[in-house]
């Protein structure tokens, strides 16, 4: 036990400095994902075949690959192709966009879950079929897929280990905590806690997901 307090104590820095910066990268790729995974989720629910087609071509893409087989496309892929793509810019843009394609998804089911005769009585009053999806639909249907949301964050803070992981070499926490065991040669330790760091994010995060799924979300 006292081994264990000791590699905290004594790491304690680099183990904040990875914490913080897992923090960073979920928080942008979080909103990466949102931003895509709403957009992708509207036209999904398009009335335009094409529209739709476009939606599906996304979701498809990305949700079949592997998440670390899009970093080597975004990182090495399009250096090679001449367009210089920082570290950061490739991680937060794969497990964003990654993780788009299942909030996509998400927002579709919550598209389809309001009523039809609320889409007639918006387009009955003037709105167009755009108007009705920004005004009535999706405010509704994001309430509506609070808690599989929630669940896509937990996932995607899990997931981030996977950028640390790779050839980016962000010094994230896992990327801290394998420097620390190569330095301390002390993997239970060490690892026991990275993986604390990691409960802290996922469980502040399903909190977060319950208070706001007892506030806004739509019970029916």
């Amino acid at each position: 036990m006292s081994e264990l307090w000791d590699v905290l104590v004594r790491h304690f820095p680099q183990f904040r400095s990875g914490f913080l910066v897992t923090l960073r990268l979920v928080a942008i790729s979080f909103v990466v994902a949102m931003v895509a995974g709403t957009l992708v989720g509207a036209l999904r629910a398009a009335s335009s075949r094409w529209l739709r087609w476009i939606g599906a071509v996304y979701v498809e893409f990305f949700r079949n690959i592997p998440l670390l087989v899009l970093i080597f496309i975004a990182f090495l892929g399009l250096r090679g192709a001449g367009i210089r793509v920082g570290p950061w810019a490739a991680g937060t843009a794969s497990l964003g966009l990654y993780t788009g394609a299942y909030v996509a998804e998400a927002i579709r089911s919550g598209v389809f879950s309001v009523g039809s005769g609320q889409v007639e009585a918006g387009l009955s009053l003037g709105l167009t079929y755009r108007g009705v999806l920004r005004r009535i639909v999706l405010p509704q249907a994001v309430r509506t897929v609070i808690p599989p949301l929630g669940n896509l964050t937990i996932a995607m803070i899990k997931n981030s280990a996977i950028v640390g992981a790779s050839l980016l070499a962000i010094p994230d926490l896992l990327k801290e905590a394998r420097v620390i065991n190569n330095d301390t040669f002390q993997t239970t330790e060490t690892f026991f806690w990275a993986a604390v760091g990691y409960l802290i994010l996922t469980v502040s995060a399903t909190v977060a997901v319950r208070f706001l799924e007892r506030r806004l979300a739509v019970r029916r």
